[in-house]
């Protein structure tokens, strides 16, 4: 496949809608990548993130091959599926659920011990346990992350103990990443930092959304008490990755 820019390709995702927003975050932020089966004219349109990924056109034209190359969680309409299959047999349903925060809800007041990160932060990220690691895996990794500015955390002993980042970052919406480490559970930090987080969404003039496991009693306890209502139910296809 070939790697080209993203700038010609946004009609294959459009509308932008809140969820799994990979292509616009590639094309916004200049992490990750977009491939194609030819240039011009192209068939089918695979936009990457490590871990996440976006399939658009006719799964036909994607050679077996370069299909064989991709792991992570996969948002594709339904005629995918039988093409991830044939690629990895054991590929499995991730349902997901979708919210929105409406523009009714009051943006929470701020949190005296969430602050937005910096460079200057990255020591306290040397700790962050191995469940947490994804939180910066769709800006390059905790640096890029640090780099653009988007994270809101509260730091406790110099370590991270909590962190809200736009883990997809659209035209229209953001979609909120949220992680606590496991010995500062049950304080509502995820809460405030993801609280923190929706004004300065809104501030960029963006939409707040949510996404999350029908089984993640936690996370959705946190949309709910932030003002989340429910958009759609989605699925994506765990292709030669684990679901959590």
């Amino acid at each position: 496949m070939l790697t080209v820019a993203p700038d010609a390709l946004h009609s294959w995702f459009t509308p932008e809608r809140p969820g799994p927003l990979v292509f616009e975050h590639v094309a916004r932020t200049g992490h990750g990548r977009v491939r194609v089966d030819r240039w011009p004219d192209p068939r089918a349109v695979v936009a990457e993130l490590p871990g996440n990924l976006s399939m658009r056109g006719d799964p036909e034209h994607l050679p077996p091959a370069d299909l064989a190359e991709l792991t992570g969680f996969v948002d594709a309409p339904p005629e995918w599926l039988p093409a991830l299959r044939a690629s990895d047999p054991r590929v499995a349903s991730w349902h997901r659920l979708i919210a929105v925060l409406p523009a009714t809800a009051a943006t929470p007041p701020p949190a005296p011990d969430v602050r937005l990160l910096t460079t200057a932060d990255a020591p306290a990220f040397a700790g962050l346990g191995a469940g947490s690691a994804w939180i910066a895996s769709t800006w390059g990794g905790v640096p890029g992350l640090l780099a653009a500015g988007v994270a809101r955390g509260v730091l406790l002993d110099g370590r991270v103990a909590a962190l809200a980042v736009p883990f997809y970052l659209g035209g229209r919406y953001e979609d909120i990443g949220v992680v606590t480490e496991a010995e500062h559970r049950r304080r509502g930090l995820s809460t405030a930092c993801a609280g923190a987080l929706i004004g300065d969404i809104r501030a960029r003039g963006h939409l707040p959304t949510w996404s999350t496991s029908p089984d993640n009693l936690g996370s959705r306890g946190v949309a709910t008490r932030l003002g989340f209502v429910h958009e759609r139910e989605d699925v994506l296809y765990a292709l030669r990755t684990s679901i959590p």
